[in-house]
């Protein structure tokens, strides 16, 4: 099991992902409404993503692959991943992380919609 470190930028996508599915369910149970809004399903997927990629980076379910356009903030040579928390919606979740600083660490780069 990895620990996880968070960049700034991470922290607040994933902070304002969990305010929406919150706010979602708030009004979804407020309402009466028993189906799950989009707020909540996609923060289930991106809570999930972040869970098995912490236990085993090498899950197939994350399809992680490297990622060349983004850098490292610790190894300007060290390798920067994609993982998908999402796949074939418009709009697809990724998650872009990085090993380290020290060993046994993922460090949480991004969490954003693909292009």
């Amino acid at each position: 099991m990895f620990k996880a470190k968070w960049t700034s930028r991470a922290t607040a996508e994933y902070q304002e992902l969990m305010r929406a599915a919150a706010s979602a369910r708030e009004t979804r149970r407020r309402e009466g409404r028993s189906k799950t809004s989009r707020p909540e399903g996609l923060f289930k997927q991106i809570d999930k993503t972040i869970r098995l990629l912490l236990a085993n980076p090498r899950h197939p379910g994350l399809r992680s692959h490297e990622f060349t356009s983004m850098r490292s903030p610790y190894d300007p040579l060290a390798r920067v991943f994609e993982a998908y928390a999402q796949n074939d919606t418009s709009g697809a979740y990724r998650i872009f992380w990085c090993y380290g600083p020290a060993k046994g660490e993922i460090t949480i780069l991004a969490i954003t919609p693909h292009p």
